[in-house]
């Protein structure tokens, strides 16, 4: 469920622990403005006159103690309650506890690489491999690898966790977590180039008998098209480059330079959150991707309309 305001609606432990110390450090920020201001608008207004001057008070060890240590509480109370967030953030979850377990670089769920521009997701153990959409149980705390395989990009889902890079040659963590079912949206907040803003990702927040039943799904090849026109698109989608791009479980198309389109019609989203994922949509991304999104890797192909209904027809079937 996407909020207006994502940050004030956490959805997560963590989330609501970042929301809670911005409001803590929001009120007292506030209030020292208040104060500063407050004090300035009365010097303005009694002192208003070069005739009345206030009275000087030079080398009072007293009031410069006292002005100082105000700041120093404040500074040392901040330090404290964002040491105590981190160590939120960071903590092991109960399941890793019970099982003794450690968090070795070896110990993720998910991976997840940007690139430009769009997310790779791969689900460790289990063979599945997706884009732009991450699927997690609600409830529980899953280990998230960070990558990248280009530039600087900046994994972040207001509702659910913090902020953390994605590097180009090292890999970064962060803790997913939702409490309930639910959508909620995923963005790249580092600028990583021409289509920054066209980089957004989903989080599918499922109960957990869905969510096994989702890996059940996923986790197997789609069926072969029967229908005629999109037996034909299948053909013409490995006879074009599409296959040297795109991979396709159960078919000869294995590269994965592209997201893998093996389970591409059950997601929401086309091109990263450029448009949403119908029939209509889908013709008009593979007539022309960069007319909705320029400067993305995939060309104008400049395909005739017998073709874009033969793919179309046969994208549609990867369910």
């Amino acid at each position: 469920m996407r909020s207006t305001f994502p940050v004030f609606d956490p959805a997560s432990p963590q989330a609501e622990s970042i929301r809670d110390l911005f409001v803590d450090v929001l009120f007292v920020s506030a209030g020292i403005f208040v104060i500063v201001a407050g004090l300035i608008v009365v010097a303005l207004y009694r002192y208003r006159s070069h005739e009345r001057i206030p009275s000087q008070d030079f080398g009072s060890h007293k009031r410069e103690l006292a002005w100082m240590v105000g700041p120093v509480i404040i500074v040392l109370w901040i330090g404290a309650i964002s040491a105590k967030l981190i160590l939120t953030l960071n903590a092991l979850p109960t399941h890793y506890a019970q099982a003794g377990e450690t968090t070795s670089e070896n110990q993720v769920d998910v991976i997840v690489t940007g690139h430009q521009w769009w997310w790779e997701v791969e689900y460790v153990g289990t063979g599945i491999r997706s884009a732009n959409e991450i699927h997690i149980p609600t409830g529980k705390r899953l280990r998230v690898e960070l990558r990248s395989d280009d530039v600087i990009h900046c994994f972040w889902v207001a509702q659910l966790t913090r902020k953390m890079d994605a590097i180009p040659g090292m890999s970064n963590y962060v803790w997913l977590e939702a409490n309930a079912p639910g959508v909620y949206q995923g963005r790249c907040a580092e600028y990583c180039g021409t289509q920054h803003a066209w980089m957004n990702f989903l989080v599918i927040a499922h109960p957990q008998e869905e969510f096994e039943a989702w890996v059940d799904r996923e986790s197997g090849s789609v069926e072969a098209p029967t229908e005629e026109l999109a037996v034909a698109g299948q053909e013409l989608f490995m006879k074009l480059t599409c296959s040297q791009c795109h991979a396709i479980s159960g078919t000869i198309a294995k590269e994965d330079f592209a997201p893998d389109l093996t389970h591409f019609a059950s997601r929401k989203e086309i091109g990263a959150g450029a448009i949403a994922n119908n029939s209509k949509n889908l013709r008009t991304w593979l007539e022309n991707p960069q007319a909705i999104k320029p400067g993305c890797k995939m060309p104008n192909f400049k395909l005739r309309d017998d073709q874009l209904d033969q793919l179309t027809a046969y994208l549609e079937t990867l369910k």
